[in-house]
């Protein structure tokens, strides 16, 4: 089903003529901001992502790392997770009908049964995000941002799907400290709309300072 989140043209075009003409420079520093800080973050996680690390591959002796297929302004890339599920979690979806059907309305699975017990923990607290600071100092994400997409999410996204694929995918964002898991995929997809028209720094600079309140409740994360 494709989301009925349409956008007028002249809407369209003046939001790009705000958004990409008026605010180049302050693209520039959010750029600049972003290698900066996720470098500096990276350099200050690095003992906890070694020890994250180590314990994703004693669980079961599978690889630490899961790289998610995703979109972005120049295309598809791998986003660097900590894996939270087991080893055979993408056969099982792909064999199990009823839960491929469950997954493919929101592409989420509230109490999803191939998440491990570590990884329900990393997931509750967001630090299997924590490798995706590598794809930002690589200029593919940014630390704020919509939600990362995949090719398939993509097809629900109708007229807008131009309008999301010219922003880089965040680690976190305005609907992640708006309920996370808890709004509805619609709702969701609209907050990352409202992002993108009303962006600026000082909107990321609010969703960066609510972001870690938000983590330590470890509210609506699954």
């Amino acid at each position: 089903m494709v989301l009925d989140l349409s956008i007028p043209e002249q809407l369209e075009t003046e939001y790009l003529i705000r958004n990409y003409s008026a605010k180049t420079i302050q693209a520039g520093i959010k750029r600049g901001f972003d290698l900066v800080a996720a470098a500096i973050l990276l350099l200050l996680s690095s003992p906890l992502l070694c020890i994250v690390a180590i314990l994703v591959r004693l669980q079961d002796g599978g690889p630490a790392i899961y790289k998610r297929r995703v979109v972005g302004p120049k295309g598809e890339f791998p986003a660097y997770k900590f894996r939270t599920m087991r080893v055979d979690a993408d056969e099982r979806l792909a064999t199990d009908p009823d839960l491929k059907h469950i997954f493919e309305r929101n592409f989420k699975l509230e109490n999803d049964p191939r998440v491990t017990k570590l990884g329900s923990f990393l997931r509750k607290y967001s630090l299997d995000e924590l490798p995706q600071l590598l794809n930002v100092v690589k200029g593919q994400m940014s630390l704020v941002g919509p939600r990362m997409l995949t090719e398939a999410e993509l097809g629900k996204y109708g007229t807008v799907r131009e309008l999301i694929l010219r922003v880089k995918p965040g680690i976190t964002g305005y609907w992640q400290v708006n309920g996370r898991q808890k709004v509805s995929y619609e709702e969701r997809t609209r907050m990352d709309i409202y992002y993108i028209r009303n962006w600026s720094l000082m909107l990321d600079l609010y969703i960066l300072c609510k972001t870690p309140f938000t983590v330590i409740k470890g509210e609506g994360a699954y």
